[in-house]
């Protein structure tokens, strides 16, 4: 899937989970964080889509997604920063 489909999805998504996302320019990397009691993700505008997407992915590994319908590859995706971060630990 090409990579600004999978962002459209991504923000699909959020729109499901009740997310907001937050997209701003500046000197930040971006990521999840509660802003007045809220869970929002935050993207950097100047960053490549490639950060971007990581950024995204990231931030929805946090969350339950079992019961929620996410095109296979968008799915796949974020399940492949799963496997990284446990990786990781």
């Amino acid at each position: 899937m090409k990579k600004n489909k999978l962002y459209d999805e991504f923000e699909a998504l959020a729109t499901k989970l009740d997310l907001k996302i937050l997209k701003g320019k500046g000197s930040f990397n971006g990521g999840a964080c509660i802003v007045n009691n809220e869970k929002v993700i935050v993207l950097n505008n100047l960053k490549p889509i490639e950060q971007r997407l990581r950024v995204l992915a990231h931030s929805f590994v946090e969350s339950n997604l079992d019961d929620v319908y996410i095109v296979p590859a968008l799915r796949a995706y974020i399940e492949e920063f799963r496997t990284l971060d446990l990786e990781s630990v």
